[in-house]
């Protein structure tokens, strides 16, 4: 499609747009970030699925580490799951670390340790959608496809003032095609990555959510939105993500052998929902639940701990920790098919950030009952 030709709902493909994207990123983009300077599949795939979601910041801390343990497709592959979950321990979204390690394996036994050149083979691996493949392809093989995650969409919806509802399939699908017919028809070089990594430096930088930059954008003079001073209107989406708020009760059951080892009573979550494979302690959906699994005497001894407040995508989550320590010579355990995991071991167990950091602060000394401590039953 030629620049300037019409696509879909009327918009016109504004010229000159990746000429002056890449001019910009050339220059003002961003070009210090470790995953940047190669054009190796598995460094630029791994970066990608790190940054779904998940702040530049945050990725910046575990993405070295990750590296250092797994420096290449086959050691990620030949890892156990647990140490694969125990090194994203904090990342969230642990849907990600799952599809990395499946996809790992994929790649190592059904296509040699060689990711596939091209977006469309990419996208057929396990968790990686149409725009992480569009970004390996183009970063790592030149290959001209445009990626569309939110920075994107945000920047490309301004740019055309695109009024379709991207809460709706078919309105992100027609601007995958106006995205499509963006890209640059003729690269030379590293055009590709620099007119890929420039879309997203743009919508991280200066077309941001709220108060974009107008005046420091390389595009602004092309941009639909702003000539008609309305850019903060776009993207469209009207249908409203609903967050539930629940309430999970924990029982943190610690253990201290005679040895002044500490011990922690964890079950390995189910294979679906919320911390999926993860290693937590029990929860249950109320206090009363979870005082019916203890004895007259764990009752009694029971502790109260200040509640944490953990947001998802979905779901606000209170999470209510009670404290019970449990002498060693007892054979009673905690609810559920769980083992005791000592302190120092903690660090190979992949488990939510929240409950890591209870554990932690719990681990060197009794917590003090807080107002409102447990009553027996």
């Amino acid at each position: 499609m030629s620049s300037g030709a019409s696509v879909g709902a009327g918009c016109a493909v504004p010229a000159g747009f990746a000429a002056a994207l890449i001019a910009w990123q050339r220059v003002h983009g961003r070009h210090g970030l470790p995953w940047q300077s190669t054009r190796d599949p598995y460094v630029v795939w791994l970066s990608e699925v790190m940054l779904q979601q998940t702040q530049v910041s945050t990725v910046l801390t575990y993405f070295p580490r990750f590296l250092l343990r797994f420096p290449d497709v086959r050691a990620l592959a030949s890892a156990s799951t647990d140490e694969v979950m125990a090194l994203w321990s904090g990342l969230g979204y642990y849907s990600r670390a799952r599809n990395l390690h499946r996809c790992a394996q994929m790649v190592v036994t059904e296509h040699g340790g060689e990711f596939p050149r091209f977006a469309s083979a990419l996208a057929t691996l396990p968790g990686i959608g149409e725009s992480t493949a569009a970004a390996i392809a183009a970063f790592c093989h030149g290959e001209k496809i445009s990626i569309v995650d939110g920075n994107v969409r945000r920047v490309l919806s301004r740019l055309l003032a695109y009024s379709g509802d991207l809460s709706m399939a078919s309105a992100q699908k027609e601007l995958s095609l106006l995205a499509q017919a963006l890209v640059p028809k003729t690269t030379f070089g590293d055009d590709m990555s620099a007119y890929t990594q420039g879309l997203m430096d743009l919508g991280a930088t200066v077309c941001t959510r709220s108060r974009p930059l107008c005046e420091r954008c390389p595009v602004s003079e092309l941009c639909r939105a702003r000539a008609a001073g309305i850019a903060e209107q776009f993207p469209v989406k009207t249908r409203k993500t609903k967050r539930r708020h629940e309430t999970w009760w924990l029982l943190l059951a610690k253990r201290v052998l005679r040895s002044g080892q500490i011990q922690w009573w964890l079950l390995r979550r189910p294979a679906r929902g919320i911390w999926a494979g993860l290693y937590c302690a029990p929860v249950f959906e109320s206090e009363v639940r979870l005082m019916d699994t203890l004895d007259a005497a764990q009752r009694e001894e029971v502790q109260l701990l200040e509640p944490v407040s953990h947001s998802l995508t979905h779901r606000e989550l209170r999470l209510q920790p009670l404290l019970l320590e449990i002498a060693e010579p007892c054979a009673a355990v905690p609810a559920g098919e769980g083992q005791w995991v000592s302190e120092r071991d903690l660090h190979a167990h992949g488990m939510p950030a929240p409950l890591r950091a209870l554990l932690m602060a719990q681990a060197q000394q009794p917590a003090a009952p807080v107002q409102g401590a447990a009553p027996a039953r």
